[in-house]
């Protein structure tokens, strides 16, 4: 039983009717004398408890001419302060900075709390590492400013650097929904501009500024259309189904992975076949060419197509020795 368990337990028996004495209160939590001395005093000192000594009763109650006491509303036991923390290392290690701001009162409360149920918060950073893949950066000013939009549903004017065309733009979006997604985070806002949901880098957004106007709501399930019906960030409605055949090398790894909520996939022999909805074929195309050999497009013949041509001019780059 930890120091967070133990003080459950002890809350209950200082509020018992009869005061427990220092043997009872050994024997329930299953610990030395020193130990419930210590968590007593921890009690007293740091969660400020009216614990006291009953001479006649010979036993440890709290106060009765004190406020009826209650453990702190942010009290959680150790695996959900080990939770938090770890959770905590996730999002600092994935972007770092991004809410210190807000974390860090909430940070250093947690640590405090964790360190006195036996473990050393620094453990967890050494113990638990988080790898970001591609992770581009994004500034927490900039994060707080739009998640605040989100959250409150207040249309914003954005100026907007696209990498398609790397141009500048400013819109009036209103912003729906937050997506992380490999490792870096994306706005669903919808665009007055084109009248219609659009998916917006969010460290391509260069400014935000609050505008005065009526918030145009999205409903759930289109917007559930527009993040999820086809597969990758290049959102919209699905039109086509991918047919994937993969080596055996290949298949024993795929055949794990979810590309897609909607994907099907069976084996025929030692290979593996996969169909995935998509719209916009460019980021299919780009995980289909990360198994290079070990994956051959079936159809649609487009896809098929496109993905040829792809390896055909990868190929290009490295002519045959003479």
């Amino acid at each position: 039983m930890n120091r967070a368990e133990r003080i459950f337990h002890l809350h209950r028996l200082l509020q018992a009717r009869w005061p427990p004495s220092l043997a009872r209160l050994m024997e329930d939590l299953e610990v030395s004398r020193a130990t419930v001395k210590r968590d007593l005093e921890y009690m007293r000192d740091f969660m400020q408890a009216p614990i006291e000594y009953d001479p006649q009763a010979n036993g440890y109650r709290y106060a009765q001419d004190a406020p009826t006491f209650e453990l702190p509303g942010l009290w959680f036991n150790e695996s959900e302060l080990l939770a938090l923390l770890t959770m905590e290392q996730l999002l600092e290690d994935v972007q770092p900075g991004l809410l210190a701001p807000t974390l860090g009162p909430l940070k250093a409360r947690i640590r405090e709390l964790l360190a006195s149920g036996g473990h050393q918060p620094d453990a967890v950073r050494r113990r638990i590492r988080i790898q970001p893949l591609t992770p581009r950066g994004s500034h927490g000013e900039g994060f707080q400013a739009v998640a605040a939009a989100t959250l409150d549903e207040h249309p914003v004017e954005i100026e907007y650097h696209g990498r398609a065309r790397d141009t500048a733009t400013r819109r009036v979006v209103h912003p729906q929904r937050l997506l992380y997604y490999r490792d870096n985070w994306y706005l669903i806002a919808w665009c007055d501009q084109a009248r219609a949901l659009r998916t917006f880098a969010l460290e391509r957004i260069r400014s935000t500024q609050s505008v005065d106007t009526r918030y145009h709501d999205v409903d759930e399930s289109t917007l559930d259309a527009h993040t999820g019906d086809a597969f990758g960030i290049f959102t919209g409605p699905a039109q086509q189904w991918a047919q994937l055949r993969f080596t055996p090398e290949h298949a024993r790894w795929v055949a794990d992975e979810t590309w897609h909520p909607d994907q099907t996939g069976h084996f025929e022999g030692d290979h593996y076949h996969l169909q995935v909805p998509y719209g916009d074929p460019t980021e299919l195309i780009q995980e289909i060419l990360r198994h290079g050999p070990g994956v051959e497009v079936l159809a649609p013949e487009a896809l098929r197509a496109r993905v040829a041509a792809t390896l055909r001019g990868a190929a290009a780059q490295y002519p045959a020795s003479s």
